[in-house]
């Protein structure tokens, strides 16, 4: 284990200091992980195969001592460290990676270091979908109660900046992709949150077995006094809860929960756990929608056992409008709604967003295709939409898959995707942006997808 190898002390943190150490993957991530070990007296080295004029801030990190070695992954030096910190978006399926491991170098992600050094509470957020919404929630809950709170991690800000502030908060609240749980060995959150599982980068898995185990190792390390906030109407994760050692707070909008969180029967959520009952008002929350539900649910679970009381979480939940990209209204237009679900980039999701409106849907999807089983979305798309306008790269496929089921028409563009969606609507129908694929056949991310779709929505006429 990685404990003995690098000699880890119990209270986590690594000695870096004189350590050869290398980065792999010098994006956002990258760059603050390479700043971050040099203060603590690391050798530094980076790699990636993008130039050294391409990564942001490479000038300030040679005078800090990073040694760069670029336009390819050098497994030359990879092999030949005593730790590399690989991230996110590079794949351990490298055979530079690979040949590193064999060599006896230990691989971990970003927040596995980050984890070393944190003494404060970590709260984890994983799931297919729901997770940006749910560590924003969990944040601002955890504020209006009077704490301080570190948010970061795959929402946006690396979790190794959490360290500089550790000494200020009274906890970190953690979004985790299936990528940062590939290389856990150490990471323990005090509690973790499994959201849902469904299918999704496939095109960086063998199977979707291996993806779901994956995100099962959030509660690899937890003990019996740390907590596994679950999805108990996910059939994926109740099917393998046998490992989960922490104690479990279940919540379903499916099902009754004798200890957990439920729907009564006016749909408002029951939080009914160790002699606590108390009723969330559906009415009283700005999100709409199933998956909102679940991420609320999710949120409270995870607040309450923190000690926020409930008029601090009915504050927020009153107040939070939600995260951009994330079954955004836009506008409505001659009695069409637009939706913007732009961050829906895989089936699971888009099968959540549909199921939670109530009205004929004009579906606009497509883009690259990260090998996921998009048949999956057959029966409710024969259900809920009226056209599906196919963009991108799997604009084929999706012709192929749902014309049997609804008609399915392509376009070139935004432009044209939202002007053809528009001439499909009537008046009480909804567009929606909710492409169940990656966004980089036509953009840059999932963000740039989608306010390229507002942008066009806001100059109908």
């Amino acid at each position: 284990m990685i404990a003995e190898k690098m000699n880890i002390d119990d209270n986590r943190a690594y000695p870096i200091k004189g350590k050869n150490v290398v980065v792999v993957g010098m994006g956002a991530t990258g760059v603050s992980v390479c700043k971050f070990l040099c203060e603590r007296g690391a050798i530094v080295s980076a790699t990636d195969v993008k130039r050294k004029d391409e990564i942001e801030d490479s000038e300030a990190l040679e005078k800090m001592g990073v040694r760069f070695s670029t336009g390819k992954i050098d497994g030359n030096l990879l092999s030949t460290q005593d730790l590399a910190i690989v991230s996110p978006g590079v794949t351990l399926e490298l055979p530079e990676i690979k040949e590193a491991r064999r060599s006896g170098v230990t691989v971990i992600r970003d927040i596995e270091l980050a984890s070393w050094f944190l003494t404060k509470p970590i709260v984890a957020i994983a799931g297919t979908n729901g997770k940006s919404t749910v560590t924003t929630l969990i944040g601002e809950m955890l504020r209006q109660s009077g704490k301080e709170v570190f948010v970061g991690g795959n929402i946006g800000t690396p979790a190794v900046e959490g360290v500089r502030c550790d000494d200020e908060v009274d906890a970190h609240v953690l979004e985790l992709s299936s990528f940062h749980l590939e290389a856990v060995e150490r990471f323990n959150p005090k509690i973790g949150v499994l959201l849902n599982i469904t299918e999704d980068h496939m095109d960086r898995y063998d199977s979707f077995s291996d993806y779901a185990s994956t995100k099962f190792k959030l509660f690899m390390n937890q003990s019996h006094s740390d907590i596994a906030v679950v999805n108990a109407g996910d059939p994926v994760i109740t099917e393998d809860m046998g490992e989960v050692k922490g104690k479990v707070i279940p919540f379903s909008t499916k099902c009754f929960i004798e200890e957990g969180l439920y729907l009564n029967d006016e749909g408002n959520i029951v939080f009914d756990l160790d002699g606590v009952m108390e009723i969330y008002p559906s009415e009283g929350a700005y999100l709409k929608g199933l998956q909102n539900t679940e991420n609320i649910m999710a949120s409270i679970a995870v607040a309450r056992s923190m000690g926020v009381a409930q008029d601090s979480i009915l504050k927020v939940l009153e107040s939070f409008k939600g995260l951009p990209h994330r079954m955004e209204c836009v506008r409505e237009v001659d009695g069409v709604s637009f939706i913007n679900d732009s961050k829906a980039t895989n089936a699971g999701a888009v099968i959540k967003a549909l199921c939670g409106i109530t009205s004929l849907v004009v579906l606009i999807a497509g883009g690259r295709d990260k090998g996921g089983e998009i048949g999956e979305l057959k029966e409710t798309i024969g259900r809920k939409v009226k056209c599906v306008v196919a963009i991108g790269e799997a604009g084929k496929r999706f012709k192929d898959e749902f014309s049997d089921v609804t008609e399915v028409i392509n376009a070139g563009t935004m432009e044209d995707a939202v002007r053809k969606a528009k001439e499909m609507a009537k008046k009480g129908d909804v567009v929606l942006l909710s492409p169940a694929c990656a966004s980089f056949d036509m953009f840059n991310n999932f963000e740039e997808r989608g306010n390229e779709f507002k942008r066009v929505v806001q100059e109908l006429k």
